[in-house]
């Protein structure tokens, strides 16, 4: 499974390489005792970001994330994942938490989502509704009547949206 948003790019990363990256942060956020939520890459012209996102029963602290990013900084120094120049972001995903995993849309049905997709469903791109129900391939939103069916692999971004009224 992913964990990862992924910016195409001329300076980005090759979708293999996020997924080695994945593979080799997961299991060394998880050995800290905290939970590897994923990840995002976003190429510029001079130094790219790699941007960490995770999390921690009970919430997370500014110090938690430099322990994490000290840690992973050293692993991808000495493993030399990315060639190019980048900086390291480790970051609580949020109230508005990103959703990278089939299994992060199961633990938040009934919630709504912001979703954006690599290809159009019927002219539309962006959707937003109440996350209904995630099969292995499907997530299934509604919002005032409407109910699309979207491809899990098509989903290029998804977030959890937070409304304040």
């Amino acid at each position: 499974m992913a964990h990862f948003l992924f910016y195409e790019g001329r300076w980005g990363l090759s979708l293999t390489r996020i997924e080695e990256l994945n593979q080799l942060l997961t299991p060394i956020v998880e050995a800290m005792g905290f939970e590897y939520v994923g990840c995002e890459y976003l190429p510029q012209q001079k130094n790219a970001i790699l941007r960490l996102f995770v999390d921690r029963e009970g919430g997370l602290t500014i110090d938690h994330c430099v322990e994490v990013n000290r840690q992973v900084s050293a692993v991808l120094d000495v493993e030399e994942c990315i060639a190019s120049s980048y900086t390291l972001e480790v970051s609580s995903p949020g109230v508005e938490r990103p959703l990278f995993t089939l299994e992060h849309f199961r633990r938040f049905i009934g919630h709504k989502v912001w979703v954006s997709l690599h290809s159009p469903i019927d002219g539309r791109r962006r959707f937003t509704g109440i996350l209904q129900q995630v099969s292995e391939s499907l997530v299934f939103l509604e919002w005032e009547e409407m109910h699309w069916e979207l491809p899990f692999a098509d989903i290029e971004k998804a977030h959890l949206v937070v409304d304040f009224d």
